[in-house]
């Protein structure tokens, strides 16, 4: 992967030439907002030199939690490797292209609430250890029915885990969402249903952690941008239905030492190696302090509860999958763990950067995972867990931040700026849950008090 940032001549006239013979009219500069939301300025074609020297200017007062309105001028540093052409012309007929921007103050410094520049000093402290990490996101959505022009929670289909078609209806969705990925230079690994009805999943091949979080930004566009092409809707919504598996964003992650795999011993047991357990310990160590950005919505926490292969609580395993933690069976190069803890409403930066933060805190501090825990957590006796150190995570967005709060790691993983913002933010989305009436409350208690 080209180096993030590097105005070389040779890539702005690659740049340049694939623009023209694509019939590219306009150019998409991305970022994302500290709560990952997809922002862009979009510039015509006599502005591309400006757009690639990294000489456009944005108002960054108008954006969730990036700055006061008397120092609002903030520029967009374009990643030239990021340069990508949608797969689709829009209404005018004109081709659309993309890249992937940091945020910079005016004097050219990076700017402390860019989520993308955070990922990138976390990445600077793995390498100064010696480390890179790859990571292979599985990233799972609802596709739901549209009704006069809105979205509803009606499902499209009435499949289930890898049902093909005709009983899976969103095949050919699918599909188009596949190639149109392929078309942005991802690699997809695997599409197929999932458990619940509407519900799907794509699978991401191994790559660079900050490629990755790009990747998975830029999908979530994708997806629902092919949705609606197909009048449905796509959600990342960790659990818009009641009584059936919700959404998660499983992250398959390992380091490397140049090409070698660092979590893999073959004369260890398990053949992991005590890299990979000390990481292992780093993630749960921070498990609870990292939730909230791993799993920022009050929705998701609906999703993280008994029953639904979602975990509950912080311990790691080979076998099964209600753990936080699972090794999967492949060794060697292909040795990797997944954190079964984050959903696709999370900022991808964010959530790379803490994960990758927290495991090497535990390789720094030597700590200890312990053995795995190969037993149905979900069956266990509360005095089973307590007896194997298992932790619950917190059961409420509320809960989350306060161990968020407690977190010295996580808060200087993401610095002062983007810590103070995402707080406020999620306390005022609390603050606001807590004051509403639900259904539910209406239906049990009218009729009864």
């Amino acid at each position: 992967m080209a180096k993030a940032g590097t105005n070389n001549s040779a890539e702005r006239r690659a740049i340049q030439e694939r623009a023209e013979q694509q019939g590219v009219r306009f150019l998409r500069l991305q970022f994302t907002d500290i709560l990952g939301v997809i922002k862009n300025v979009e510039v015509p074609i006599r502005q591309f030199d400006e757009a690639l020297d990294g000489r456009i200017m944005f108002d960054g007062s108008s954006i969730e939690g990036f700055v006061r309105i008397e120092e609002s001028d903030m520029y967009l540093r374009p990643d030239l490797s990021t340069f990508q052409v949608f797969p689709w012309t829009e209404g005018s007929g004109a081709r659309v292209g993309r890249i992937i921007c940091d945020i910079a103050n005016p004097d050219g410094t990076p700017f402390a609430g860019c989520p993308r520049s955070t990922l990138k000093r976390v990445i600077a402290m793995a390498a100064e250890r010696g480390f890179t990490m790859k990571t292979a996101p599985e990233i799972e959505f609802f596709l739901f029915q549209r009704r006069d022009g809105r979205p509803t929670t009606e499902t499209h289909d009435a499949a289930s885990y890898f049902d093909l078609a005709p009983v899976d209806l969103g095949e050919d969705v699918r599909r188009e969402i596949v190639l149109a990925l392929e078309q942005m230079g991802m690699r997809v690994e695997a599409a197929h249903h999932e458990v619940a009805p509407g519900q799907h999943e794509i699978d991401f091949h191994p790559d660079h952690v900050l490629a990755t979080a790009d990747n998975v930004s830029t999908c979530r566009f994708i997806v629902k941008n092919a949705a609606l092409r197909n009048d449905l809707h796509a959600t990342f919504m960790p659990k818009p239905i009641f009584g059936v598996n919700g959404s998660g964003l499983h992250t398959h992650q390992s380091l490397f030492r140049g090409d070698v795999n660092a979590f893999h011993d073959e004369a260890a047991e398990w053949q992991l190696s005590r890299t990979c357990l000390q990481y292992i310990a780093g993630l749960l160590r921070h498990a609870n302090g990292s939730c909230a950005i791993t799993n920022p919505l009050v929705n998701s926490y609906k999703r993280l509860v008994p029953g639904f292969e979602a975990p509950t609580a912080s311990a790691w395993s080979e076998k099964n999958r209600s753990p936080l933690v699972r090794v999967p069976a492949a060794r060697g190069a292909s040795t990797r763990i997944e954190l079964r803890t984050p959903d696709p409403s999370c900022n991808p930066y964010l959530a790379f950067a803490v994960m990758l933060r927290a495991g090497l805190a535990g390789i720094d501090g030597e700590l200890d995972a312990g053995p795995p825990v190969n037993k149905n957590i979900y069956k266990m006796s509360h005095r089973e867990r307590r007896h194997l150190r298992i932790d619950d995570l917190p059961a409420n967005l509320s809960d989350a931040l306060d161990e968020f709060e407690k977190d010295d790691l996580v808060r200087e993983t993401l610095g002062e700026h983007i810590f103070q913002h995402f707080l406020e933010a999620k306390r005022e989305e609390w603050d606001d849950y807590i004051r509403h009436v639900s259904p539910w409350e209406i239906d049990r208690y009218l009729g009864v008090y």
